[in-house]
């Protein structure tokens, strides 16, 4: 009786999604846990889970059934059961990988570091950052060699810190890379070239802006790793990719949307890490949360008049890949741009800073990349420029702030 009732159940699924022309794919693998690995519930030694949040707990046929439903789903061109690559080896690699697991069985991953290849292999965990985190037997491919890990895979999610991405593609072939559809994770600008990592892969890999998708929002690692309520925005101008990493990324904790805005949110992103290191320097200096709020308000105007030139679009500043991850950043404890600025402005020099920093801040590489930025679009952007100044040209950062008191409003 049951298995009558699964086939009826699969039969009025597959009418509904036919006639709804896919469009309930993305609530589908919102709700999706994967049916081999779920830390969530179930017998995690015995391999099983429960589908809970879409058959109310049901098992045996049902439990057939859901993955069916999966699989119909995958059916499709962009093919979310296609091989998923992880490039990065870091924090936020590693908390990707852990959402990613939601909706895949497994992924490839590049790690440079033979040392993490070797405690994700044995261990499944990363011996450096988040070891809290336990990933299942069988569920990682890990090599060092990345042309093995892209030519395994279809997705591409680069996690590498924007300063390395360069030297880690250094022996990849374009027409590799353009292969793929690739989504970046990366939260920086190439330094040599002072572009964000969509604009380095069109112009030095050749890739098309269809196939590329970015990942951003206010998201700590260390909250993922704790499974605490995420936001995330998959942005591509290929609506079908952006609803593709949107699915990829979604799960009990993390909720995702879309858009269309690659570049600004792209943008978004680098700036918002220059502008919380700001709030760094002020709080190291002495400034009390009265100015830094004017700071971070004044900073989220010059954002908003900068992504203007980037992209002449109606997009709304106060939503969560724009003033959410500027607020978390600026903000919060987990900040390495924050702590970054903070040693800066309690009279630490540069390299001492960066020494001590055990991960890349990835906002001194973007402060640093002001002149060709500045160059490119044009832009007066005095917060901007006052983190430059201090970092690569030496000015004190009392003098620098004192400046900007007289600037704002």
């Amino acid at each position: 009786m049951e298995g009558e009732a699964a086939e009826r159940e699969s039969l009025r699924f597959r009418r509904k999604f036919s006639r709804n022309g896919g469009e309930c794919a993305g609530n589908f693998c919102r709700c999706l846990f994967s049916l081999k690995f779920l830390p969530f519930g179930g017998n995690k030694a015995g391999g099983q889970g429960t589908l809970s949040c879409f058959i109310g707990g049901r098992t045996g046929a049902s439990r057939a059934i859901a993955r069916e439903r999966f699989m119909f789903l995958c059916q499709s061109e962009m093919d979310m059961d296609a091989k998923v690559a992880v490039i990065g080896g870091g924090s936020w690699a590693t908390a990707i990988a852990k959402i990613l697991l939601h909706t895949n069985e497994s992924i490839n991953w590049w790690v440079r570091e033979p040392e993490i290849k070797e405690g994700l292999s044995k261990n499944g965990r990363n011996p450096f950052y988040l070891q809290s985190v336990e990933f299942p037997a069988g569920s990682l491919q890990v090599s060092n060699d990345i042309g093995s890990v892209l030519a395994a895979s279809r997705i591409v999610i680069l996690v590498v810190p924007a300063v390395y991405l360069p030297g880690a593609l250094a022996g990849v072939s374009p027409g590799l890379l353009r292969e793929k559809k690739v989504c970046s994770a990366i939260k920086g600008i190439i330094p040599d070239c002072g572009q964000v990592v969509c604009e380095y892969l069109r112009d030095s890999f050749g890739m098309e802006e269809r196939d590329m998708a970015v990942i951003s929002g206010p998201s700590h690692a260390e909250e993922i790793a704790l499974n605490r309520l995420t936001y995330l925005t998959a942005a591509s101008p290929d609506k079908d990719l952006a609803r593709l990493v949107a699915d990829l990324f979604s799960c009990d904790y993390v909720q995702t949307r879309c858009s269309d805005d690659l570049y600004g949110i792209e943008y978004a992103a680098v700036m918002k890490n220059v502008y919380a290191l700001s709030v760094g320097i002020a709080k190291g200096l002495g400034y009390g949360d009265n100015f830094v709020s004017v700071l971070v308000s004044n900073a989220l105007e010059e954002m908003r008049v900068f992504l203007r030139e980037v992209r002449h679009v109606e997009r709304n500043l106060n939503s969560a890949p724009y003033l959410g991850d500027l607020l978390v950043t600026a903000y919060s404890q987990f900040s390495r741009n924050r702590t970054f600025g903070n040693m800066i402005g309690q009279g630490y020099s540069v390299r001492s800073a960066i020494l001590e920093m055990k991960m890349v801040a990835e906002g001194y590489y973007a402060a640093g990349s002001l002149p060709a930025v500045k160059g490119n679009f044009g832009v007066e952007m005095p917060v901007f420029e006052a983190v430059h100044a201090i970092l690569y040209r030496g000015v004190s950062p009392r003098a620098a702030f004192k400046r900007l008191e007289s600037l704002f409003r």
